[in-house]
């Protein structure tokens, strides 16, 4: 009992820093707490101005996680040439995005096109009144809803946006009493989370107020109690479709010559439809495809998190969980291609405050919300064309391994002789975590001349 006493803490925001690490240190990493500080302030911006901006992003900031940021270049999105920013640290997946735009840059790029940018809230409420004058209400009052939060939306409307359309749908049959006002909003370049959320709480004060004050309902029905407003992360019509395709004959051949373009692209449409039947597969492809949008959503200071939760439950949207991305061979011809919700913002929030998100903008050209979803959906497209190829031809683990080699020999302390060495040895072997510390040892070894051949 007196361990765990020791284990909680009342005011621990209130600490410093260097405080906050030195309780862990002591209760939780039981570790020198001297020693413990000095590591986590290795990664402790030196600009103190910078250090601060980054510790107010978040509660009880410790200290900094890098996370590798790379470039993939020569992606030709819509006939505009791109070096797409990622911040990923999976091993292989830059170096993929990079080998797949690059080889769609001789055969007409990407394509992509913004399909719709309708984002979504919810007034979640209950009402046991008589359920027909609810909805006869609602449709005199409409408009109204929206006239009431015009001093909210004024400034959205300027630049394009606003509320789209309220409607009211009845879930009395799944949850007693249960309605919802599910409200349309464009907000244009913004990711919108605030002005979404201030809209739909004026909705529920106004629902509240209406419904009290309305002649239709008698005394009995004037109650309306509001459980949540709250933005939907699900917005399956802010949709990007992004394609690759060519004629069959131009997509060359592949595993060093022994497989020629038709079979090729055969197997490749044959790996995409099992994907969009067999959800174990699905779960994993798409995973490859978020690798790609991840990286870019990160990097542009954009929430990974909403995209990833919006877009799984878009796989899923018939019932069964599916392939994101779709491949026909048809007519000679060789396409490829995704239709993915994507809702990102390039103005306010962290794509305003983040150094590294700005710079990855302004990389891009600075582009709009549209064009962002664009680049995005591409990138996704080109990580999991990519996966593909490598699957369906020389096998996922002739790339990837040979990628994850340099971290294997980080975690063994490899210098860099022993990296040099070893990138020679594995060049044309199957790299593993047992084969590289088998050959580590040997290298370390004192026989190791006359019992390891290097050729």
């Amino acid at each position: 009992m007196e361990q765990n006493e020791e284990k909680e803490i009342s005011g621990f925001s209130k600490l410093s820093k260097r405080d906050k690490i030195a309780w862990l240190a002591k209760n939780f990493l039981y570790a020198n707490p001297v020693e413990i500080v000095k590591e986590f302030a290795e990664y402790w911006h030196d600009n103190v101005e910078a250090q601060k901006l980054l510790d107010g992003f978040s509660e009880n900031t410790l200290t900094n996680f890098p996370v590798p940021f790379g470039i993939a270049p020569n992606f030709k999105i819509n006939g505009k040439v791109y070096a797409v920013p990622m911040v990923i640290e999976e091993s292989s997946v830059v170096a993929a995005a990079s080998n797949a735009a690059k080889y769609w840059l001789t055969r007409g790029g990407f394509k992509a096109t913004v399909l719709s940018t309708k984002k979504v809230g919810q007034v979640h409420f209950v009402y046991k009144g008589n359920r027909d004058k609810l909805f006869r209400f609602f449709n005199d009052q409409k408009e109204t809803f929206k006239e009431d939060v015009k001093h909210l939306t004024a400034n959205m409307e300027k630049r394009g946006g606003g509320v789209l359309d309220i409607e009211l749908i009845d879930f009395t049959e799944l949850e007693p009493d249960y309605y919802q006002l599910r409200a349309y909003f464009e907000t244009v370049d913004s990711m919108g989370a605030n002005f979404i959320n201030s809209c739909l709480e004026e909705f529920g004060k106004q629902l509240r107020e209406k419904v009290e004050s309305s002649v239709i309902f008698n005394d009995s029905e004037k109650e309306v109690e509001i459980v949540m407003c709250i933005l939907s992360n699900y917005t399956p019509e802010c949709l990007v479709r992004a394609e690759v395709r060519c004629k069959v004959k131009e997509l060359g051949t592949f595993d060093n010559g022994n497989m020629n373009a038709e079979e090729f692209a055969r197997k490749f449409e044959r790996a995409v439809n099992i994907a969009r039947i067999d959800p174990y597969r699905a779960t994993t492809h798409n995973k490859g495809i978020m690798n790609g949008i991840d990286a870019v959503v990160i990097a542009t200071g954009n929430d990974f998190r909403a995209v990833e939760a919006c877009v799984h439950t878009f796989a899923c949207r018939d019932g069964v969980y599916r392939s994101l991305s779709q491949c026909e061979v048809k007519d000679g011809e060789f396409r490829f291609w995704l239709d993915v919700p994507i809702a990102v913002g390039t103005v306010g929030g962290l794509t305003s405050l983040h150094p590294l998100a700005k710079r990855s903008l302004e990389l891009l050209g600075n582009p709009n919300a549209k064009t962002l979803m664009e680049i995005i959906a591409c990138t996704g497209l080109a990580q999991n064309f990519a996966a593909l190829r490598s699957l369906t031809t020389v096998g996922i683990q002739a790339g990837h391994m040979k990628m994850h080699l340099t971290n294997i020999l980080a975690s063994m302390q490899a210098n860099d002789e022993e990296v040099s060495k070893a990138q020679t040895f594995f060049s044309d072997k199957v790299v593993s975590v047992a084969a590289v510390r088998e050959f580590l040892e040997k290298l370390r070894s004192a026989s190791f001349g006359s019992n390891l051949n290097l050729g």
